[in-house]
């Protein structure tokens, strides 16, 4: 009796032994298993190269095949490996290419979400905002020009729009990430056309050739704030190239020199240069930055008055004379 008694407490002892470690044997696969997936989730969905091209663009070509894709996205550290990121594609693709286009990665991706994006034709680009202030030159309009447009080149923007210098109207515009200079010209360009549309008549009631016009505009940012201003200096600068007068404005010594250049010494005045109204009749060869429609109205639409000379005191405040004596007087009054 007391044989049996044992033998079955070494059976419940021993049957109580295996269920103990059947169920640490499942945990530990359970463990296994969960480490696994958490891995594998890691590894394919979060992880990413520590160089991964953040806010930068990658280029798939159409009819790119998904190897040399691969080999690329690698080589630019967007993937950590073509194999996996091959294999992802075709798993989730299954045999549907990946489409062609510019994509714009704004933060490191793993694989599967560059992969799905790329699978579904989420390219990324969203238009970024840039403000061209009225009175900018070809030059500063370059500088504008944020360093997200990966693709954007100063030098061939500045070559491009040099010869179009007035014509580039400022504005607010909402450009792709992947713009190229030439677009950028192309749409300030269209712009000024079509803001032009509406000056027609103007224009030929003006009686002056559009250029001229422009180029006048091109100072009056300026030289003059206000609408009404700007209107009484246009009539005093068309009335100085009808008489023969040189305009003689300080506006012009910026372009001329690349950068803000004030105040204007006695040896800036004798530098030789086509823009130079002091040394040469007549307005500058074309215009010195892209003027807005209030200027563009004013030259077209310049109050004639008796004065001949003007000036803006530090308030702002803008003071005519007739004679040259009178602006001497001026200047000595409110700019000392």
């Amino acid at each position: 009796m007391i044989l049996s008694t044992l033998k079955k407490g070494f059976q419940n002892i021993a049957h109580l032994f295996h269920v103990y470690t059947e169920s640490r044997r499942s945990r530990f696969i359970l463990v296994l298993l969960l480490v696994g997936v958490f891995l594998f989730i890691y590894t394919f969905r979060y992880r990413t190269p520590e160089e991964f091209p953040s806010h930068s663009l990658i280029t798939v070509a159409e009819g790119e095949t998904l190897q040399s894709i691969a080999l690329r996205l690698y080589e630019e550290h967007a993937v950590f490996s073509p194999f996996w990121f091959k294999s992802i594609v075709i798993l989730l693709g299954s045999g549907k290419p990946i489409l062609s286009g510019d994509y714009f990665f704004g933060k490191p991706l793993g694989l599967i979400p560059l992969s799905e994006r790329m699978l579904l034709g989420e390219f990324g680009l969203t238009a970024i905002r840039v403000t061209i202030p009225e009175g900018s030159s070809v030059n500063q309009i370059a500088e504008l020009i944020p360093k997200e447009f990966i693709y954007f080149d100063k030098d061939e923007f500045r070559a491009l729009a040099t010869p179009k210098e007035g014509s580039l109207f400022p504005d607010t515009y909402f450009f792709l990430p992947n713009v190229r200079a030439k677009d950028v010209v192309s749409a300030m360009e269209s712009n000024f056309d079509q803001k032009m549309k509406g000056f027609e008549k103007d224009i030929v009631a003006s009686g002056r050739p559009l250029k001229e016009i422009i180029t006048m505009a091109s100072i009056l940012e300026e030289e003059a704030r206000l609408y009404e201003t700007r209107q009484m200096v246009a009539g005093i600068l068309w009335k100085r190239i009808e008489i023969g007068m040189p305009l003689q404005v300080d506006s012009v010594f910026p372009y001329i020199f690349g950068k803000n250049h004030f105040p204007v010494s006695l040896e800036d005045l004798k530098f030789e240069s086509p823009y130079n109204t002091y040394l040469h009749r007549g307005l500058p060869p074309g215009p010195i930055s892209s003027p807005g429609l209030i200027s563009i109205a004013a030259a077209m639409n310049p109050i004639e008055s008796k004065y001949l000379y003007y000036l803006t005191d530090r308030n702002g405040v803008m003071h005519y004379a007739v004679m040259h004596e009178e602006h001497v007087a001026n200047k000595a009054k409110y700019l000392r």
